[in-house]
């Protein structure tokens, strides 16, 4: 009986978490189950506030107006308009008299016409990570940190289909919709040109913005003031295959073991998000008809969910867009160093510029995966966007 346990007991520890691992993995290849463990849009906390009372995240009264938003193949997605602190303090009596909670009609709103009678307004729209709902921790003090004290900037933020109070189930093709009917929104219906726009993408979000990017830039010829990329990845299948939670849970890495095997479960992939490619081929399409472009890269160096090395790929596949084909990885490098400030440790600015297209590559050496939105480095980028860095000088 003794030996029997002896053997048991080893056998359990293995075999267990190896069977359910193996069970994961036969999940992983159903695109049910794949997009629900990659969106993990069923992950969220809307059973302990209403996303309808902003107030309990710090905004003012009637700063942010709740309203729905349809997209091209009629799914509603749920979203926030938040007006600058400095502006809504303008207009705080008119602001605070009007109906609370989810507008029925946001263009009937004194916070509406404050962004479309507005000739000069600037408008960020956020497109947020996986998982939750666009309150969901950290969320609410990025959109704090953009459009408080001396803030000139309307934010616009949304969750994708299947996320929080929107309808429908997130895909690759399904969350690029939301992000045109975002855009569509700001720009036919607010009136918001896209030079005075500026996209704010976070780790998902950084996929949909370059999707929106390649979308409006290569399809309609339209130039945004800038693209701000915060903790970014290549494509979806490159960092999965590295990627584990907290950066010491591992994902897909054991497979690296067995390439061939790998290769078979990324092939099983079935949102590509190749955030990489489609920045080389915007960065070569605005290039090629003398159009702007501000490309903002930043990425923490304590990032243990997406690292930094990932940001380098996307950096280098925008510059490919400008140099015009693959750069050699080694001459990239040395290139790279020549165009580098060097900050202190884990920390530098990098920046490629030809003609008026510029892309920039920040690694700061705090703000992990998450807290990174709220630094300055992202409020430094989407200032540079507008290329008015002195703007909220008071």
């Amino acid at each position: 009986m003794a030996n029997t346990a002896a053997i048991l007991v080893p056998t359990l520890v293995v075999g267990l978490p190896l069977g359910v691992y193996l069970v994961f993995l036969g999940l992983s290849a159903v695109p049910y189950f794949q997009r629900n463990f990659l969106y993990a849009h069923k992950v969220h906390t809307l059973w302990w506030r209403d996303i309808n009372k902003p107030e309990q995240w710090g905004f003012a009264k009637n700063q942010v107006t709740p309203f729905h938003l349809t997209t091209a193949d009629n799914e509603t997605l749920y979203a926030w308009h938040i007006l600058p602190l400095p502006i809504y303090a303008q207009h705080e009596a008119k602001l605070s008299a009007q109906p609370s909670g989810i507008s029925p009609d946001i263009t009937a709103t004194e916070n509406f016409r404050l962004l479309r009678d507005d000739p000069t307004a600037k408008l960020i729209i956020s497109f947020h990570g996986n998982a939750a709902q666009l309150t969901q921790g950290y969320r609410p003090a990025h959109y704090h940190s953009l459009t408080g004290l001396h803030s000139p900037y309307h934010l616009l933020t949304l969750d994708y289909r299947g996320f929080g109070l929107s309808s429908g189930t997130p895909t690759e093709t399904g969350l690029i919709r939301d992000a045109e009917a975002a855009v569509r929104w700001a720009v036919d219906t607010a009136g918001v040109a896209p030079a005075r726009i500026v996209l704010v993408g976070h780790s998902l979000g950084t996929a949909v913005a370059a999707a929106a990017g390649e979308r409006f830039a290569l399809r309609e010829g339209w130039d945004f003031a800038g693209v701000v990329l915060v903790a970014g990845f290549s494509s979806l299948p490159d960092m999965l295959s590295g990627y584990a939670i907290a950066g010491w849970v591992p994902v897909l890495r054991p497979l690296t073991w067995w390439p061939w095997l790998l290769g078979k479960v990324m092939g099983r992939v079935v949102d590509r998000w190749d955030s990489a490619g489609r920045w080389r081929e915007v960065v070569k399409g605005v290039k090629g008809r003398g159009g702007r472009l501000r490309l903002s890269l930043v990425h923490a160096k304590d990032d243990w969910d997406i690292p930094a090395h990932e940001d380098d790929k996307v950096f280098k596949a925008a510059v490919e867009g400008l140099t015009g084909g693959e750069v050699d990885g080694e001459e990239f490098e040395a290139e790279k160093k020549t165009r580098m400030v060097v900050r202190g440790k884990n920390s530098f600015i990098a920046t490629w510029e030809e003609g008026d297209i510029v892309v920039r590559q920040e690694l700061f050496p705090h703000g992990g995966h998450n807290s990174i939105l709220t630094s300055a480095p992202v409020l430094v980028a989407v200032m540079k966007s507008f290329d008015l860095d002195d703007e909220f000088a008071p």
